[in-house]
């Protein structure tokens, strides 16, 4: 199932770059009805800057759901790949238990804005929930918790930016 997320923010392209690469912003991240994520790579490699993240989903489970799962943990990881310096790159995600029934992945493009003072993510993207039956209808809940929390995301990151700005121009 396709999904899109665009996002406007307060700062320039770089500063917006540097913290969604930034391990120490997810971990202090509070998203809803997931934990704080263990960090399982941030490198630079070449041009290109990788964090890979492991999440636990702590929400509420419908009975289908839980039903598939048996007694495992909803886990799954997230991985972005962003080449800095042309602002374009790759987020992806895979249930860590069986990463062929539940993934997805989503181009990502962050551009400047209001001259270079500001900029815009924008993700396009696909889920793929390979399941018989229920596929399409996890699909449109996990799309809707997906985009919920990238919402949050972006509401902190456009705090943490403009708190940047203000603490820059008062020094």
């Amino acid at each position: 199932m396709r999904f899109t997320a665009d996002h406007q923010f307060s700062g320039p392209v770089e500063a917006l770059a540097a913290l969604l690469l930034d391990p120490g912003f997810h971990t202090q991240l509070q998203l809803p009805d997931v934990g704080l994520p263990e960090v399982v790579e941030a490198t630079t490699q070449g041009d290109e800057d990788v964090l890979r993240l492991r999440y636990e989903y702590t929400g509420q489970l419908d009975p289908i759901a839980r039903r598939l799962l048996g007694n495992r943990k909803l886990t799954w990881m997230q991985e972005m790949r962003l080449d800095r310096g042309i602002g374009t790159g790759r987020l992806s995600f895979h249930a860590e238990a069986d990463p062929n029934r539940l993934h997805g992945s989503a181009n990502v493009r962050l551009e400047p804005t209001d001259g270079g003072a500001g900029s815009r993510r924008r993700l396009e993207g696909n889920l793929k929930v390979s399941v018989p039956v229920v596929g399409g209808t996890a699909e449109r809940r996990i799309i809707e918790g997906l985009l919920r929390r990238l919402d949050v995301e972006a509401k902190a990151l456009d705090q943490r930016l403009r708190d940047a700005d203000g603490a820059s121009t008062s020094t």
